[in-house]
């Protein structure tokens, strides 16, 4: 188990990366990462067909997607769908973006389930549940969260957690 203070150091780190923030233009070794960009988080790029909720933007170490009964490396610019249990390894981390703009980043030794969304970028209506089983997540949220906060719910096998702010961490340790 990594120690807490690297493990939410090692998030923070895969979220800034996300955002757009690390100060670096090359990643580090074992690190791939989309572009920075200094606009604000912009909702996940979709093809037609494509039924993505959102989209990896930061990977680093060992980091898999277990879909559909099978388990692929996660990579950046791979979708996100509903039901994706994402799991990652020691020492390693993630971030995605969802289609509303929030970023979620998991930190080592991590597992999380994208358990409901649902965004309609017309109306920007939406709800986002979220499973933490275990490890550490920083949220960003989006724009579900700006103009519904209740929508937004974040799960661990012994809480629920309600959003009322736009930046935090969450651990769950078994």
């Amino acid at each position: 188990m990594p120690d807490l203070p690297g493990a939410i150091l090692r998030t923070l780190l895969c979220a800034a990366l996300c955002i757009g923030t690390a100060a670096s233009a090359e990643p580090a070794a074992g690190t791939s990462a989309a572009p920075a960009t200094p606009a604000a988080p912009a909702a996940a790029s979709t093809t037609q067909g494509d039924d993505r909720h959102g989209t990896f933007k930061a990977v680093q170490g060992e980091v898999t997607v277990e879909r559909d009964g099978t388990s692929t490396p996660a990579a950046v610019g791979a979708g996100v769908r509903v039901a994706d249990r994402i799991v990652t390894g020691p020492d390693s981390a993630a971030s995605f973006t969802l289609q509303d703009g929030t970023i979620l980043s998991i930190g080592p030794e991590s597992v999380l389930v994208l358990s409901s969304f649902h965004f309609d970028s017309t109306t920007r209506e939406g709800s986002i549940l979220v499973r933490l089983a275990r490890g550490t997540l920083r949220m960003v949220t989006g724009l579900i969260a700006k103009l519904r906060p209740r929508q937004v719910q974040i799960t661990t096998p012994t809480a629920v957690i309600g959003v009322r702010g736009t930046d935090f961490i969450v651990e769950e340790r078994p």
